[in-house]
């Protein structure tokens, strides 16, 4: 038997920082590898991926009909999930239908992307009183929250002042902070929903393989590379006190070094639980 091999979409809803990494496939290709090669070392048969950009902003190309992906995720973007864009109305669309005709293909927002997925499971993506979040922040989780990523709290990079004031209908709350209330939210899928009583539990060990939706408001793909390039580049937009504070934490939270040498929970944590809900553990 063949190692498992899995078919991701990516929807590439802008380009990052700095403009030599290209394209975010590349970005997202270097997090999901970095957080695949974690598992693959405790595994005889290494899983391998593909990974499909399309760029649904300048040329609105879509995964076709044809091709069966085991996941969608959907990139941040510095434009507002709330505009009415032609390119933003026709990819809450489209997440939508892979709601509703694509039970088989789980779906990951980040940042702009998880409130995307709000907006098309009916929730609302608002400014957040013009309060930034940027750089590595600690994310509070609820009990779930903390069943899902196996921590108590998890560091992440971040760059919004929009955000998804409250869960949509029939997800369920991962995390928040001071500043944002709701920092990512998973739906299950319907033939597996755990029960209620589990749910409301303080310990609701829930299978991974059972969610659906998976989103996250920070970005967990990004590196202190990216971060620098982002403030440097929006240095004017940001103002100097967040900008200076963020370069405070952009290469980790200070006087919390970390055993793996990196930033942040992003590849280690949150990529980690990426896979092991499309069902590598």
């Amino acid at each position: 038997m063949a190692p498992p091999h899995f078919r991701l979409a990516l929807l590439e809803c802008s380009r990052p920082l700095p403009t030599t990494l290209g394209r975010y496939r590349n970005v997202y290709k270097t997090w999901l590898d970095a957080s695949l090669e974690i598992l693959n070392a405790s595994r005889t048969e290494p899983v391998t991926f593909t990974l499909d950009g399309y760029d649904v902003v300048d040329e609105m190309e879509y995964p076709p009909d044809d091709i069966e992906y085991h996941g969608v995720i959907i990139t941040g973007s510095p434009s507002s999930a709330y505009e009415d864009l032609e390119w933003i109305n026709r990819l809450i669309a489209f997440v939508k239908r892979i709601i509703a005709e694509k039970p088989n293909t789980k779906l990951f927002g980040i940042c702009f992307g998880h409130q995307i997925v709000a907006r098309a499971l009916g929730g609302e993506c608002t400014p957040n009183d013009g309060k930034w979040e940027v750089a590595v922040f600690t994310v509070q989780l609820t009990p779930l929250g903390k069943s899902i990523f196996g921590k108590e709290e998890i560091d992440v990079q971040q760059l919004h002042r929009d955000h998804v004031p409250t869960v949509p209908s029939g997800c369920h709350l991962l995390g928040w902070t001071a500043i944002t209330p709701n920092h990512g939210f998973v739906m299950f899928d319907s033939k597996s929903i755990p029960p209620a009583e589990l749910l409301d539990s303080e310990s609701p060990n829930v299978p991974l393989t059972s969610i659906r939706i998976f989103t996250v408001q920070g970005h967990p793909e990004f590196t202190p590379m990216i971060v620098h390039a982002v403030l440097d580049a929006r240095a004017k937009l940001l103002g100097a006190p967040v900008t200076n504070d963020a370069r405070t934490r952009a290469d980790g939270l200070p006087g919390k070094p970390r055993s793996d040498g990196r930033a942040c929970d992003g590849v280690s944590v949150v990529g980690r639980t990426v896979w092991g809900i499309l069902g590598v553990a």
